[in-house]
């Protein structure tokens, strides 16, 4: 009986040791990036042989595991489509282990701190607008979901806590709005299978999406960290969302991110644009995909003298924010300047934020035409007592939403002291001046924590901006 027993726990431990397991991601329903190589890795028992079968063409990928049990393969993805089924199995003997319901289609990283994050429930007592219309009618098989679960760690992790969903009424509640928003667009225009990774954290830091070598370039960042300082600052932790959330990411084929955050480092924002731009790069470096897109969402007006960063004009961080797009190749900003709300940090208008940045994806990545772009601020010159304000991508000329008129102009002369000043459009330069300022050298463009963005283009916003550096 003794023997019995003894063989049965033997037979027990072969077959623990034989299992395939795959990171969270690797799942059923997951969707791969289509016509690429992507990969696939995972644990199985030491020196094994694995084999790994896709379903569109019978190919047959193999790897053998290493000493610590890792293997990793890269099988070749076809145009969109499916489900399709992606097979693991050992070779010797051979058996099937895992078998994975699979799509091939479109993948974008969805990244960022709490209007990222902010589900399409939304929070307490701050709706997403809209969405009840759109839980009456999200049903979409070909749209996959992957929420990543909060964590900050000190060292980088393996794996993360998820799972994909396709979109349904209780997965798209529980989604992030301006994710989802995205995704649905790219749905709609391309007509493939979308899959959306989101990895976000309320409240969290830029510096804690990037690796310790990327901030040693920033001495104000603290730079050494410990496990206490992960648990006191959590998503506020230099490197502990990258070690958390997003290091376990790395090498899952994606087309590109997205990204909403900017707020908490609003106090901080006299570096923000090259800590952006440092972890863009960073993260390029890792994926090994070359200069993937990567679009943004600048962060819209709030009234921040009602927080604790009083003392601070939160437009200086959208003039960094603005700046990143300007130096970063491949890089696109969606401004937000027209749907903000004075006392909540977390605008409601989500669908407007996601069709943004949706919009950069399908002008810039995908080359849909017909569709309007960003204009942006270019130059200024002083003629006597006004000045006029030119405009990047502005061929269809910018315009006031209010009709003829914006009470968001203002213009300053040698003394550095601004007033409110008169502007009007003719084509695609606006004019301003003032009679408190005889010779203008400085002209301001909602340049305040809280504004309602007018000047427009397209029917899209132009951002907040100044000619000045005072």
């Amino acid at each position: 009986m003794k023997r019995i027993i003894s063989a049965l726990f033997a037979l027990l431990a072969i077959s623990a040791q034989a299992e395939i397991k795959l990171p969270a991601f690797f799942s059923d329903g997951m969707v791969l990036q289509q016509q690429t190589e992507c990969r696939i890795w995972g644990t199985a028992e030491k020196n094994v042989n694995v084999s790994v079968t896709t379903s569109w063409d019978n190919q047959t990928y193999q790897a053998k595991a290493a000493n610590d049990g890792a293997f990793e393969v890269s099988v070749h993805t076809p145009e969109a489509g499916g489900p399709f089924t992606i097979t693991l199995s050992e070779n010797n003997p051979h058996h099937t282990l895992l078998t994975l319901q699979t799509y091939i289609g479109e993948v974008w990283l969805c990244s960022g701190q709490s209007n990222m994050e902010m589900q399409m429930k939304g929070y307490k007592a701050q709706p997403v607008e809209g969405a009840t219309e759109v839980l009456l009618d999200c049903a979409d098989p070909m749209l996959h979901f992957f929420s990543v679960k909060r964590l900050a760690s000190l060292t980088p992790q393996d794996d993360v806590e998820g799972t994909w969903s396709e979109a349904t009424t209780a997965s798209v509640r529980e989604f992030s709005a301006t994710a989802y928003f995205f995704g649905r667009a790219l749905r709609r225009q391309l007509g493939v299978p979308v899959g959306l990774i989101c990895t976000a954290f309320g409240g969290s830091a830029c510096e804690a999406w990037m690796k310790a070598d990327w901030l040693k370039a920033f001495p104000k960042v603290q730079q050494t960290i410990t496990e206490d300082d992960v648990k006191k600052l959590q998503q506020r932790c230099p490197t502990a969302l990258f070690n958390g959330q997003l290091a376990p990411l790395i090498g899952y084929g994606i087309r590109g991110a997205i990204w909403y955050q900017g707020e908490d480092n609003v106090p901080r924002y006299d570096y923000y644009a090259p800590l952006l731009s440092r972890m863009i790069q960073g993260w390029r470096t890792e994926w090994q995909q070359g200069d993937f897109p990567f679009y943004y969402c600048q962060i819209a007006p709030f009234d921040y003298s009602v927080t604790d960063w009083a003392l601070y004009n939160s437009a200086l961080l959208r003039e960094q924010q603005a700046m990143v797009e300007q130096s970063v190749s491949n890089c696109r900003m969606a401004v937000l300047l027209d749907v903000g709300l004075k006392d909540v940090i977390h605008p409601r208008k989500k669908r407007i934020a996601g069709e943004r940045l949706a919009l950069l994806a399908l002008n810039n990545t995908y080359g849909v035409k017909g569709l309007p772009e960003f204009a942006a601020y270019s130059s200024v010159e002083f003629r006597n007592d006004t000045a006029v304000v030119a405009f990047d991508r502005s061929k269809e000329w910018v315009y006031f939403e209010n009709g003829s008129y914006s009470d968001n102009f203002e213009i300053a002369g040698a003394d550095k002291v601004f007033h409110p000043a008169k502007a009007w459009v003719n084509r695609n330069r606006v004019y301003v001046t003032s009679s408190s300022v005889k010779q203008p050298v400085a002209v301001r463009y909602a340049f305040h924590d809280w504004v309602v963005g007018d000047l427009m283009h397209d029917g899209l916003p132009v951002s907040s901006f100044r000619t000045d550096e005072w």
